[in-house]
């Protein structure tokens, strides 16, 4: 992965950074919401996903536009990816939430998908910021269902499996 393409720790932050001061909710999840919970950058990323609220889209497409990002793929508000001209990716996943704090996602094949209210209390640090990101036993659920694992999924979930004793359903053990 060339140097330009990476989600660098400095770019991440920049970009949380930028939807904190405009008060807008963001949790991480993927690869980078796992290293959060880490606390600690363990593989190179190419992008970020996070989790949003569906009001808060319009403001998050409104900042990142200034920063150069437009839509790459999907369409907003609900599932969208956000590209650079350096290859940078930001995947939007905007939820809204049921009356049990749940968050409703509407993927790009339609389907809702149901993020656990209990998830969204996962903490995590990105360098010195600290940041909200999806639970380590939600995060291995989502990886667990939806789509087929890769080899860097696979790493990231034994990596949560060994810090935080959270289970590992068969299809993300090896």
């Amino acid at each position: 992965m060339s140097e330009e393409t990476e989600m660098t720790t400095s770019a991440l932050k920049e970009i949380l950074d930028l939807l904190d001061r405009a008060a807008v909710d963001v949790w991480l999840d993927g690869g980078w919401g796992v290293d959060a919970l880490l606390e600690s950058q363990t593989r190179l990323h190419r992008d970020v996903d996070i989790i949003v609220r569906v009001s808060d889209v319009p403001e998050v497409q409104r900042l990142l536009d200034q920063r150069g990002f437009s839509i790459k793929e999907g369409s907003p508000p609900h599932s969208f990816v956000l590209a650079n001209g350096l290859g940078l990716e930001v995947d939007i996943h905007a939820v809204v939430f049921d009356e049990e704090g749940n968050g409703i996602y509407r993927m790009q094949n339609g389907e809702d998908w149901i993020y656990p209210q209990v998830g969204f209390g996962g903490r995590g640090k990105v360098e010195d910021v600290k940041v909200k990101c999806l639970s380590p036993a939600v995060q291995i659920h989502c990886h667990a269902h939806g789509y087929t694992p890769v080899e860097k999924d696979f790493q990231d979930m034994e990596k949560l499996h060994k810090k935080f004793g959270v289970e590992l359903p068969p299809q993300l053990s090896r």
